[in-house]
């Protein structure tokens, strides 16, 4: 059986080949390899993770006003996945994987992430990026923090609202791709 790295690899290696072959920079190569691809709109990757930036905010069914609006968003700071550009419009996917339509003017690039809701169990909130490093806090699945950066292992993480901060496992969290380094 071929493990899913070697099988990334190999893909990536072939976008590159075939990239170099038909006369395109290596880096759309890479871009192409990675399953991300350029925003038709903005030019930023797509997918990616976002924020919410309104208090309130409309997820509509379609890419304008005139669309019935599917949800209401309450949250300030949720991280949202874009997955596709309209004009000024994002279609969005939050953490329980309903998607829909925001106007770009609700989001912001600031990283938010929350603790996956696939646990069954809070995690530990470090002192330090390590597994051995003293516990600060535990916490439960869907709470919500900022992100600070991120080396591909650990991210380092404020919860503003109880002045604590800390350390996460980074595959705990919906909010920031595995591997992903954030600086």
């Amino acid at each position: 059986m071929i493990s899913r790295r070697f099988t990334r690899h190999c893909a990536a290696g072939l976008v590159a080949v075939a990239a170099l072959v038909a006369g395109l920079p290596p880096a759309i190569a890479a871009d192409a390899g990675s399953g991300f691809r350029s925003g038709r709109e903005t030019g930023y990757a797509v997918p990616r993770f976002v924020s919410l930036k309104a208090a309130k905010a409309r997820m509509r069914i379609g890419p304008s006003t005139d669309y019935a609006t599917s949800w209401l968003y309450t949250q300030r700071g949720l991280p949202l996945e874009i997955t596709e550009e309209y004009g000024n419009w994002r279609r969005v996917r939050d953490f329980e994987g309903v998607s829909g339509w925001m106007s770009g003017a609700l989001l912001s690039g600031d990283r938010t992430a929350i603790v996956g809701p696939w646990l069954g169990e809070p995690i530990p909130l470090r002192r330090s990026a390590s597994s051995g490093a003293s516990v600060r806090a535990q916490l439960s699945p869907r709470v919500l923090m900022q992100v600070k950066t991120c080396d591909g292992r650990w991210c380092e993480v404020s919860l503003p609202r109880n002045s604590v901060e800390g350390y996460v496992d980074q595959s705990s969290l919906w909010g920031v791709y595995p591997g992903e380094r954030i600086e």
